[in-house]
């Protein structure tokens, strides 16, 4: 039984006599509290409904009472329950409970800020670069901008029409995209390769973030 059944705000479960009983005369087998309870706490015999595990039971809960069409279920009076809470003091636990809960609701909102943060960052772009690029060694190039940078080149394709092409400073065309290596915004490097380009005498053709 996993910890959150066992104890009840640090009451031992077993201390609190809050479960359902089922007057199997009554019953008529709609399993309508077989369905209805997500802690497992009914089995069907045969066409009538048996409490399995009582002790699953959250404490408070009569929510099976409720919807049965026969009025077959019943719980103790809810007194008990009130004179537990009273007895047992449980209230400073319920607020460290409270606290934690309330913790690990903030840092959901702060984990969902910061990942829509990094869905909304530009982290890949592809770039069209058109140009005679001949002895340029402009791949070389790039590869040494990427040194020690978390980018990556994938995808490149160079279009030059023939071999001879290459010699002849026939305009080639290439294209490639840039991706970051750990979720960083990669305009900045952005506009590093719009310089290199510039700066190797060729044309950026197209930009597109994706």
């Amino acid at each position: 039984m996993s910890a959150i059944l066992q104890t009840w705000h640090g009451i031992p479960r077993e201390q609190i006599p809050w479960f359902p009983t089922v007057d199997a005369e009554a019953c008529i087998g709609c399993q309508l509290c077989f369905v209805t309870c997500g802690r497992g706490v009914y089995e069907m015999d045969g066409r009538v409904a048996k409490v399995a595990k009582g002790l699953a039971c959250m404490v408070g809960c009569s929510t099976c009472a409720a919807v049965c069409p026969t009025q077959a279920i019943s719980f103790p009076e809810r007194d008990l329950v009130w004179r537990v809470e009273r007895e047992h003091k449980i209230f400073r636990e319920v607020k460290r409970e409270a606290a934690d809960k309330q913790a690990k609701l903030e840092a959901g909102k702060a984990r969902a800020v910061a990942e829509a943060r990094v869905a909304a960052l530009p982290t890949r772009a592809r770039l069209e670069v058109a140009g005679v690029f001949g002895q340029k060694a402009f791949v070389a190039k790039l590869g040494k901008l990427l040194e020690a940078r978390p980018f990556d080149v994938v995808k490149l394709k160079l279009e030059i029409p023939t071999v001879k092409g290459t010699e002849e400073k026939t305009p080639g065309f290439l294209s490639f995209e840039v991706t970051s290596t750990i979720q960083e915004d990669v305009a900045p490097f952005l506009e590093e390769l719009r310089q290199l380009v510039r700066d190797s005498d060729l044309v950026l053709v197209n930009e597109a973030r994706l």
